[in-house]
């Protein structure tokens, strides 16, 4: 939860509000008449402090650039499951949990920093007969990749890997359904595909899509996962550390894959973390793991965060960008987010 003045607080009451508010709004967001493709107006405020009312700038091998707190002009406005860049640092594409596009873009100050969201429009996701789909049980879309005008999108509840034609003035139903690989019986319900994902076409993985599930587990306990193409296609395993669910992940150029990760409880509200998997650790048959880059509580400026990029800024700074999903709750935010990442 946040509060006016910045300052964030917790409680069994208030998050059992959060909880509620979500599964009230989530079944039939808003399925009055619409324009199919709706321009809203984005306000920001902007987040020059990642440690709340600290000045720091590094938090291990991350450096806090900035971010924005948004609003929107449109009820649908909320629920950012996902999102990637189609150019770099600017245009962006995304999907929302209640079955929704976003299309957008980020204006920056000379030194990079971002400061405004424009162009910004939302469209409903469709069917074959390009009716909209009100049902959030088939649009629970969580994970997003983008190549070559083509996004892949991943789904929970009904479970599947689903890709697209980009156009940002009129999606279309999908084209064409990808085999996930893991067996449909072992995806929980509301514990899918939050992680789609491309490795680099030069690594030993061949550009091959990677999907990790937010917390369908094994036996073992370990997080179910999948190459779904190329020479190394197969199932693989993340192991899951504490109480962290993944809710997305993106290549490193280096082969190495970064994970977002979350928690909740009632005692000490929302958490995030990043996990950095080395690429040798993805492959068939194998449990990877990895090393904690970054781990946050309610004393710094997170919320629900769900959608993550990585991308090379024009002077070379490798960037992790985050966006947060407020469950369309007035007691939760929508946030962007941005690090460098410095390389070893």
């Amino acid at each position: 939860m946040s509060l006016s003045n910045g300052v964030r607080a917790t409680g069994w009451r208030g998050w059992l509000c959060v909880l509620a508010a979500g599964l009230l709004t989530s079944t039939s967001a808003f399925a009055a008449e619409r324009q199919p493709v709706e321009p809203v107006d984005i306000s920001v405020r902007g987040i020059t402090e990642f440690h709340i009312g600290r000045d720091e700038r590094m938090f291990g091998p991350l450096e806090f650039v900035g971010g924005l707190e948004m609003t929107g002009s449109s009820r649908d406005f909320g629920a950012l499951s996902a999102f990637r860049f189609i150019h770099a640092g600017s245009d962006f594409i995304g999907v929302t949990d209640t079955g929704f596009w976003y299309f957008g873009s980020i204006a920056r100050m000379a030194q990079g920093r971002p400061f405004a969201i424009f162009n910004f429009t939302m469209q409903q996701m469709v069917d074959e007969a390009g009716k909209p789909i009100d049902k959030k049980w088939d649009v629970d879309a969580e994970g997003l990749d983008v190549k070559d005008g083509i996004a892949t999108v991943g789904f929970e509840r009904k479970h599947r890997i689903a890709q697209f034609k980009i156009d940002a003035a009129g999606m279309k139903a999908p084209f064409k359904l990808l085999d996930f690989l893991v067996p449909v019986r072992e995806l929980r319900q509301n514990r899918g595909f939050e992680t789609v994902t491309r490795a680099p076409a030069e690594g030993p993985l061949k550009g091959a899509l990677v999907v990790v599930s937010e917390k369908s587990l094994d036996k073992d306990g370990n997080i179910y996962a999948a190459i779904i193409e190329g020479p190394g296609k197969g199932i693989f395993t993340v192991r899951r550390k504490g109480e962290f669910d993944i809710t997305d992940g993106a290549f490193l150029p280096n082969g190495d894959l970064l994970l977002l990760e979350r928690s909740f409880s009632m005692a000490s509200g929302v958490k995030m973390r990043l996990r950095r998997i080395a690429g040798a650790e993805i492959a068939k048959g194998k449990v990877a793991d990895g090393s904690v880059l970054l781990e946050a509580d309610m004393a710094y400026q997170i919320d629900n965060m769900e959608g993550m990029d990585v991308w090379r800024r024009d002077d070379g700074k490798l960037i992790v960008s985050l966006v947060s999903d407020d469950n369309h709750s007035i007691l939760q935010r929508n946030l962007y987010l941005e690090f460098i990442l410095h390389e070893d």
